[in-house]
């Protein structure tokens, strides 16, 4: 019998520790209601909670652990780097070897920089862009989300390229001002703002893959685009891949795609599980970066000797066995085709878009492009589904604005369970 009571205790003493008892919002479930199961342990591709409930995970921290909970190379790795010391503030071997390794991947990264999280990432190549080119003002397109930085919490004006508005508390108006929001995939609208203001602007910033209004993948022409009008207006085109590296292939969106970014964006999986995240880009841009250029940024956990060993471990196992790749992407795809047929049996409508590993089921009976398709999508139908699932143990994410991912873990007994308690979930729904 399916029970969170030990969980609700627990959330209930953390509302009285942290805001909404918890460090990150998604983590509440305000968005689906019921109380969120409190994790003990994980081992690859479940987790367990303290009511002792156990889940096959399709969350997987949001995306790092491509490898499975617990991995044991990776968890040997951090074993044998802590007692060596788990913060020195000082260079390392360990991170030119991951440098070397995310380059391998990566080949536009031509030099890194380590970090400790995809804000910090995002933050940073922002302000390389700006120090780069001179100029201030940013694009970012609604609905993509590049860490809680103040000129990234910021929501659309009233027309095309009106002055943003923050989009929280806290955030400063003239911050804003400088940041302008354009919809996802639409290439009219982005040619439209260079033709009349691209001498002032300084990047793009997008996720090349959109997973934080679920996965939307770029319609066609529309990365192009981006790639044309930065280099004709002298602008930085970033990819933000902290989410859909690894994902979309070995050598993220840019390899898939073949649309070469000037910086990119990485976190998630380089870090193996631990706090880490790195941006890079061309050496001439890189440069500019504090010691040897004057944009500064800095950091006294960055390159932690804990975490690069864990990249490192994660990074050269996926380069040892490449077909980890190709197996974690078939497995997605046996998922989301039997989502989708499962579905179509009950009538129930959906979409389930995904790109390589990463995937999100949409109640909606249209392809999603955009933040607003992506809004229409039938809410109620969505938290039936996810409550449903998490009381027979299977872990989406709580959101119908969030992607899921699997591993190389599931097996194709997951997969089958997994596809049974779908079909009774849209039974549930269909009523």
């Amino acid at each position: 019998m399916f029970s969170l009571e030990k969980s609700k205790q627990a959330f209930a003493e953390a509302r009285t520790y942290m805001p909404g008892g918890v460090n990150s919002p998604v983590r509440s479930y305000r968005s689906v209601g019921g109380n969120p199961p409190f994790i003990s342990s994980a081992s690859g591709s479940r987790i367990y909670d303290i009511d002792g409930n156990e889940y096959i995970d399709y969350v997987l921290s949001w995306g790092p652990m491509i490898l499975g909970h617990a991995n044991p190379e990776i968890v040997a790795s951090i074993l044998e780097a802590i007692p060596r010391g788990t913060s020195y503030g000082a260079p390392t071997l360990l991170e030119t070897e991951v440098a070397k390794k995310i380059q391998a991947f990566y080949p536009s990264m031509e030099m890194v920089r380590m970090v400790n999280s995809g804000t910090e990432s995002t933050m940073s190549a922002l302000r390389l862009a700006r120090g780069y080119t001179g100029r201030d003002k940013i694009v970012k397109f609604i609905g993509c989300y590049h860490g809680h930085s103040d000129s990234l919490l910021v929501k659309a004006g009233s027309g095309l390229a009106t002055f943003g508005v923050p989009d929280s508390p806290g955030v400063p108006t003239g911050v804003a001002e400088d940041t302008i929001t354009l919809p996802y995939n639409d290439s009219d609208a982005v040619r439209q703002l260079f033709e009349a203001h691209g001498e002032s602007i300084a990047a793009i910033i997008v996720e090349p893959v959109a997973g934080n209004m679920g996965c939307v993948p770029p319609v066609e022409g529309f990365l192009e685009t981006l790639r044309e009008v930065t280099t004709e207006h002298g602008a930085v085109l970033i990819f933000d891949e902290v989410m859909c590296g690894f994902r979309s292939s070995s050598g993220g969106a840019q390899k898939y795609y073949n649309v070469i970014p000037d910086l990119t964006c990485l976190g998630k999986i380089v870090g193996g599980g631990l706090p880490m995240a790195v941006f890079g880009g061309k050496k001439e841009m890189m440069s500019s970066i504090a010691p040897s250029g004057p944009v500064y940024q800095a950091g006294t956990l960055s390159g932690n000797p804990v975490a690069m060993a864990a990249g490192l471990a994660t990074l050269s196992m996926l380069q040892k066995y490449p077909n980890a790749f190709r197996q974690v992407e078939e497995s997605t795809e046996a998922l989301c085709q039997g989502l989708e047929a499962a579905a179509k049996e009950v009538g129930v409508p959906v979409v389930v878009q995904r790109v390589g590993s990463m995937f999100t089921l949409f109640f909606t009976d249209k392809a999603v492009h955009n933040f607003d398709d992506a809004s229409a999508c039938d809410m109620e139908a969505f938290k039936t589904f996810f409550h449903y699932n998490l009381e027979r143990g299977i872990y989406y994410a709580a959101s119908q604005y969030e992607s899921n991912f699997l591993s190389t873990c599931h097996s194709d007994q997951d997969l089958a369970y997994t596809l049974q308690i779908a079909k009774e979930a849209f039974q549930a729904i269909k009523g």
